[in-house]
């Protein structure tokens, strides 16, 4: 198996941690995409779609491995992406309180001429939020930015009241479907030193 160089895609924080916390070196390059969905595409597809998009966008250096990830909240087929203000986040986490939602990851990897891709499906379950709460959680800022306007890794992991499937999936990375593909690419991600 090799080990070339690794781009990560994604100007996620949370996928940097990720990332790093399997001791992969890499860097980072920012894709720049129009994230609009197009007329019904459902969430699954639109994921993935856009995952593959970024992992094509990015300039990497050739025999590079491009990793590229993109998340979204699908409530009902609807798709509830980064909210554009607290009006937007109040209203998604309204929607999102006391219900479940899926959480879907399309993960693209690309290596040379090959580009391997899957959508990975977690199920989160919110208890039922009062107004004070939504509006605490507002305040905090962390809304902003986050699919569906909260972080399950964050202080909005207090509203979750069940998890089935993936967590690091929920967070913005599928770890266990990272290895697998890059493995189906032949190329080995685990096994650096970690130092602590």
């Amino acid at each position: 198996m090799s080990r070339p160089p690794v781009v990560l895609a994604s100007a996620s924080p949370r996928r940097h941690e990720l990332l790093t916390q399997l001791g992969v070196q890499f860097t980072v390059a920012h894709p720049d995409i129009d994230e609009t969905p197009c007329a019904r595409e459902a969430p699954v597809a639109y994921v993935r779609r856009l995952a593959v998009e970024k992992a094509h966008t990015v300039a990497a250096a050739a025999g590079s491995l491009v990793i590229a990830a993109d998340t979204t909240v699908d409530l009902g087929g609807d798709i509830l992406g980064k909210p554009d203000d607290d009006d937007e986040a109040r209203s998604m986490l309204r929607r999102l309180s006391g219900r479940t939602h899926r959480v879907h990851t399309g993960i693209a990897l690309r290596l040379g001429d090959r580009t391997v891709a899957e959508t990975v499906t977690s199920l989160v379950t919110f208890s039922p939020l009062t107004d004070e709460m939504i509006e605490w959680y507002v305040a905090s800022g962390e809304p902003a930015g986050k699919a569906g306007a909260y972080a399950i890794q964050g202080a909005g992991g207090v509203f979750v009241e069940r998890v089935r499937g993936s967590v690091s999936n929920i967070i913005g990375l599928p770890l266990h479907t990272l290895l697998r593909l890059s493995t189906d690419l032949d190329v080995k991600l685990l096994g650096a030193a970690i130092t602590h």
